[in-house]
């Protein structure tokens, strides 16, 4: 199963999907659901589907013996086996569950379903989601425009692993490569610096930062194309290289400024759409 996790809002309150790209399906987090429709915590929620997956069980509710287990991420940023039903074992699992947000709760996620498959035959809206989501949590549009780019060229980046030979394991290990030599940190120290836990580095960065992230992943792209590195080996060598480019760009430009650009600062913390980077 080819897996995409994701956080989605209902009522600002968050649900843990995952979509399956080879069964084209999304997988909800069942303890998140009831949690809503019951208006209990994590632990109350757990202790509810207990119970209900327990009566259903004897009830003989095929729903249930074909539930699925994933890992997701949890509250405490572990990732945990947890419980996940598709729409439809999720729609029958709900009609267990007495609760007045059971039917806005079956129209939010048919939605949700049909927004993934409208997405699938044509990108733009993936993209104009991207945006919208962007925008509402503050993002400049300067800077959205070049989170755009970035997500683009980092897209390049992984079909070239891909056909070097790369799997999706040793991505985070190629990154750490990349962002190690242009920055001077690993992706790890980067996020400390900036206070990070969960939260996607990239999405943090300021103007430069991902400016200089965007260089070297796509020097690293052209580099491999050129060399066709096969293997881990071969591809973490031209990584280096990758990075070493937007290291020398980000050395010079630090000459002329005479200070770091490598900033503890999160990029919603500063670049908003009336408070661009200076």
């Amino acid at each position: 199963m080819t897996q995409k996790e994701s956080l989605k809002l209902f009522e600002e309150k968050k649900v843990r999907t995952v979509w399956d790209d080879e069964q084209e399906k999304w997988y909800f987090a069942i303890i998140d659901v009831i949690g809503i429709l019951t208006d209990n915590d994590y632990q109350g929620a757990r202790n509810y589907w207990k119970v209900l997956k327990n009566r259903l069980l004897k009830e003989g509710n095929q729903t249930v013996t074909n539930c699925n287990q994933l890992k997701l991420r949890a509250a405490d940023g572990k990732m945990r086996l947890t419980d996940v039903a598709d729409t439809e074992q999720l729609f029958r699992i709900i009609q267990s569950i007495p609760s007045p947000k059971a039917e806005p709760f079956k129209r939010w996620m048919a939605q949700v379903a049909s927004e993934r498959l409208d997405q699938m035959q044509n990108p733009e809206l993936s993209i104009d989601q991207a945006i919208i989501d962007y925008k509402r949590l503050g993002y400049s549009d300067n800077w959205i425009n070049q989170r755009l780019k970035s997500i683009e060229v980092r897209k390049e980046l992984t079909d070239e692993w891909k056909r070097g030979g790369i799997t999706n394991m040793q991505y985070a290990t190629l990154t750490d490569i990349i962002t190690r030599e242009w920055s001077g940190r690993t992706t790890k120290e980067y996020k400390r610096l900036k206070g990070l836990k969960k939260e996607n580095l990239r999405d943090n960065m300021t103007n430069i930062e991902l400016a200089l992230n965007t260089l070297a992943e796509a020097s690293t792209t052209e580099i491999s194309r050129q060399q066709n590195p096969v293997g881990f080996k071969q591809n973490s060598k031209v990584a280096k290289k990758g990075g070493s480019v937007a290291k020398a760009a980000r050395e010079q430009l630090e000459k002329q400024l005479g200070q770091s650009v490598i900033s503890p600062l999160k990029a919603i913390d500063h670049l908003s759409p009336n408070n661009t980077e200076k």
